[in-house]
């Protein structure tokens, strides 16, 4: 992925900056922590046992003040174990974010 954000990087001419939730903190995704509960509460002493299930209780999913889950399974496959050759990676000109470097990272064009 990295060797791709590069490429992005390198053909618009600007840094991006990519950021990552530190695990366990779902709730600075307002969205998710403000519909988690009624999802919840939606599928309450429903058998999870498929998919289409699934997708169909988080997607009935309703607030009061009309807010709205949408819901599908992604079906896609996708490639795994691509290697990236060392000297790709050595290429690439990634460095950390001065806000939280931890976990996040920029890429620079």
């Amino acid at each position: 992925m990295e060797v791709l954000l590069q490429e992005l990087a390198d053909e618009i001419g600007m840094t991006i900056t990519v950021s990552h939730f530190p695990p366990g903190i779902s709730k600075w995704n307002q969205i998710e922590h403000c519909m988690f509960s009624f999802i919840s509460m939606n599928w309450r002493g429903k058998l999870l046992s498929s998919y289409e299930t699934i997708i169909k209780l988080i997607g009935s999913t309703k607030t009061k003040k009309g807010l709205k889950v949408e819901a599908r399974l992604d079906e896609r496959n996708y490639e795994t174990g691509r290697e990236i050759p060392d000297e790709d990676m050595a290429q690439l000109k990634i460095g950390l974010h001065e806000l939280y470097p931890k976990w996040n990272s920029c890429v620079f064009g």
